[in-house]
C-alpha cells in the first residue's frame, strides 16, 4: 500500500524545488522531516507540510504504521507560468516568468 499527497501550482520554480526533493527521496519519514526542518531553502516548509499530509493519508486512509513509512517517490513537475513584464531602457520591456510547480510525494511501508 502507498499513500500520495499532491501540491499543485505552488509558487516556486521547479528547479529550486527539485533540489530539496532530491534530499528526501528514499529516506525514512522521520529522517525526511528532520532534513526538511534544517534545510534553509524556500521549498522546505512547503515540502514538510506536504510530507505531513502524505503521512496523515497513509495513517487515516490505509491504516499504515507511521514508524515504517518511507518516501518511495518524490517528484516535481512544471506548473503554469505567469508572465509579467518589467520596463527596461529606451522604452523596451522584458518578460519575467514566474514559474510554478506541481509536487507529488508517495509514501509506503517498508
Amino acid at each position: 500500500m502507498e499513500a500520495k499527497a499532491h501540491a499543485r501550482s505552488i509558487r516556486i520554480a521547479p528547479r529550486k524545488a527539485q533540489l530539496v526533493v532530491d534530499l528526501i527521496r528514499g529516506k525514512q519519514v522521520g529522517e525526511a522531516i528532520a532534513i526538511l526542518r534544517h534545510t534553509p531553502k524556500a521549498a522546505s516548509p512547503v515540502l514538510e507540510k506536504l510530507l505531513n499530509s502524505a503521512i496523515a493519508n497513509a495513517e487515516h486512509n490505509y491504516s499504515l504504521d507511521v514508524n515504517k513509512l518511507v518516501v518511495t517517490q518524490a517528484y516535481v513537475n512544471q506548473g503554469p507560468t505567469m508572465k509579467r513584464f518589467r520596463p527596461r531602457a529606451m522604452g523596451r520591456a522584458s518578460r519575467i516568468n514566474k514559474r510554478t510547480s506541481h509536487i507529488t510525494l508517495v509514501v509506503a511501508e517498508k
